[in-house]
């Protein structure tokens, strides 16, 4: 039901847009967001925005260099990344949680999740 693409081989300093189709569900009533797992590290989470309102929130590194987008209508949400670092190099993936009207979406309990998508930053 959710499906991450864009991802491939950067070098650092360099820009990718990653997206997430969503399928089945009702964009309208979900909080998106995108988590990335490096290799040898634990799940992390990177980015997310919120159902109503899409506010949007991300973690330290993505702070700054990193943009999360939804278009409802096309049931896709984006992940611009620029300033990419080799520390960036991950599989990222897109997750869904059906959430209350502008409920912060940092912490929710996601349960929907896509493939994931390899990002490999270096030079």
């Amino acid at each position: 039901q959710l499906q991450a693409s864009g991802g491939g081989l950067v070098q650092p300093g360099g820009s990718l847009r990653l997206s997430c189709a969503v399928s089945g569900l009702d964009l309208n009533y979900y909080a998106i967001g995108w988590f990335r797992r490096a290799p040898g590290k634990e799940r992390e989470w990177v980015s997310c925005i919120r159902r109503g309102d899409s506010t949007t929130s991300y973690s330290d590194s993505a702070k700054g260099r990193f943009a999360i987008s939804r278009e409802n209508a096309k049931s896709t949400v984006s992940l611009q990344m620029n300033g990419l670092k080799p520390e960036d190099t991950a599989v990222y993936y897109c997750a869904a949680v059906m959430a209350g009207y502008r409920r912060p979406c940092v912490g929710l309990d996601y349960n929907y999740w896509g493939q994931g998508t390899l990002v490999t930053v270096s030079s």
